[in-house]
């Protein structure tokens, strides 16, 4: 299975020790996103990084394991709990002159949107390769919700998956 690096730019500190590692130079960029082009997948900027920002992930993500309708419907559920609970924690959060309680329900609000996001990647909405995905992405296209939507991304990003 080809490999490619990739940096989570978060992580990084800027130790460019990678830099020196890479026998391609890819990791040597302006904007120190790794040029996909150049990288071989030897996974050497990976070893060589103290902070461990660079992580080796495969050029195509095998299928997504099948689940259970049930399964499916069960995660769905959970999150658009997980939106209602996300929008009531915002609206607590607005309505409050407390700055404890403001940032507790903020934090509580974005602990909620990752989990949300999490379900729904596990019911196959949020996977670029899934038929789902791709479901999605074609409704849009073929009906776009405003004049203003962004139809040549949506195009753009069928054609690419």
């Amino acid at each position: 299975m080809k490999r490619i690096a990739i940096r989570n730019l978060r992580l990084c500190t800027k130790d460019c020790l990678c830099l020196f590692s890479c026998p391609t130079g890819a990791t040597d960029t302006e904007n120190s996103i790794i040029d996909t082009a150049k990288c071989i997948g030897c996974g050497a900027c990976a070893d060589a990084c103290p902070s461990k920002a660079i992580s080796l992930v495969p050029v195509v993500f095998p299928k997504q394991q099948e689940k259970t309708d049930a399964v499916v419907a069960a995660l769905r559920e959970m999150a658009q709990r997980k939106a209602d609970q996300e929008k009531m924690v915002s609206q607590i959060a607005e309505s409050t002159e407390q700055d404890g309680l403001y940032r507790l329900m903020t934090a509580i609000g974005k602990s909620t949107r990752l989990l949300g996001a999490d379900l729904m990647r596990e019911s196959r909405f949020m996977l670029p390769q899934s038929e789902e995905a791709r479901e999605v992405l074609q409704t849009l296209a073929d009906n776009p919700p405003t004049s203003d939507f962004p139809l040549e991304t949506v195009k753009e990003l069928l054609e690419s998956l």
